[in-house]
């Protein structure tokens, strides 16, 4: 009997804590199936000349099985996913894995099941994003005026950057580094792991530890492939799934703590927001907040009411 292929994607150096979690989950489920599977990783398709997004439509397409990616790029599918990216939400990681664990986080699984070709198998830390750029230090709103910061391709981190007074660029993280080395854009946002491995903070000196952002990342399957899968199989992929994804979450922590230690202060310089100026943003931010609420209504809203950062 032929093995069952498992091709697993990603878009990050192969030591990140993401293609990590991978290798977790390969070793998983070679122990538990044998020769019954065969797991390939490709921890960095942007190395073979693609860009990140492009693993979305290989996994729906079921050119290849698994990948993770961040959360944020689903929501023009899944438009209650923007729930995760309100900014300011969640102040620390128990407070990101209850919800991510819990009736939001499940309510979100079924919905992306039901309306795209992806199965969601665990909700992965891709930390929490803060501020770097090559102009001048950040600690109030008033200073993100008129630069211009690379973000996701997401149309609601767009306008939140917009509201702060940045000047929003999309950019696939396969162009984000080309833009920071030309100065073509000021500033960007990311988790520490990746301003650092990226090599980001070289070119940019200030780094503001905002944590604007919990970024919630996924660890995707080929629905109609996982269907066809005997239910042993299934199982087995369910539980190396989430013995990854409790790595994935010790690696995450555990790196941000180390790239702390890695930043020479000489070579930059390191912002940490009180919680005076924290509530600068959230209050430049409440009436996009606000606006959100409206749109999605109280019942998913009480989803999240529990966990809210204490500035709500």
């Amino acid at each position: 009997m032929n093995p069952i292929n498992i091709r697993f994607g990603g878009y990050q150096p192969p030591t990140s804590v993401h293609n990590r979690a991978a290798e977790v989950l390969g070793r998983s489920l070679t122990a538990s199936l044998g020769d019954r599977l065969a797991f390939n990783l490709d921890g960095n398709i942007i190395a073979s000349g693609h860009q990140a997004a492009d693993l979305l439509r290989f996994v729906e397409s079921g050119e290849w099985t698994m990948c993770y990616f961040s959360a944020s790029y689903l929501a023009e599918r899944v438009p209650a996913f923007a729930l995760l990216d309100l900014p300011f939400l969640l102040s620390d990681r128990p407070r990101a894995y209850a919800v991510l664990d819990g009736p939001l986080g499940q309510h979100l699984a079924e919905q992306l099941a039901t309306h795209t070709g992806f199965r969601l198998l665990g909700w992965w830390d891709n930390g929490f994003r803060h501020l770097s750029n090559r102009v001048r230090p950040i600690q109030h709103p008033e200073d993100c005026q008129g630069l211009r910061i690379r973000t996701l391709m997401s149309d609601l981190h767009q306008e939140v950057f917009r509201r702060l007074g940045f000047e929003p660029v999309a950019l696939d993280v396969k162009d984000l580094l080309a833009g920071v080395q030309a100065g073509t854009i000021d500033a960007q946002e990311n988790p520490l792991t990746n301003i650092y491995n990226f090599g980001i903070h070289k070119h940019h000196r200030y780094i503001t530890l905002s944590s604007h952002f919990f970024g919630a990342a996924v660890l995707l399957c080929h629905q109609a492939s996982y269907e066809t899968w005997p239910v042993d199989v299934q199982h087995a992929v369910s539980d190396a799934a989430a013995e990854a994804t409790r790595a994935q979450r010790q690696f995450a922590a555990a790196e941000d703590e180390e790239v702390m230690t890695r930043l020479d202060p000489s070579q930059n310089e390191i912002t940490q927001l009180t919680e005076a100026t924290r509530a600068e943003f959230t209050q430049r931010l409440a009436p996009l907040v606000n606006e959100q609420r409206a749109r999605f209504g109280d019942e998913l809203f009480r989803y999240l009411q529990d966990e809210l950062d204490p500035s709500y």
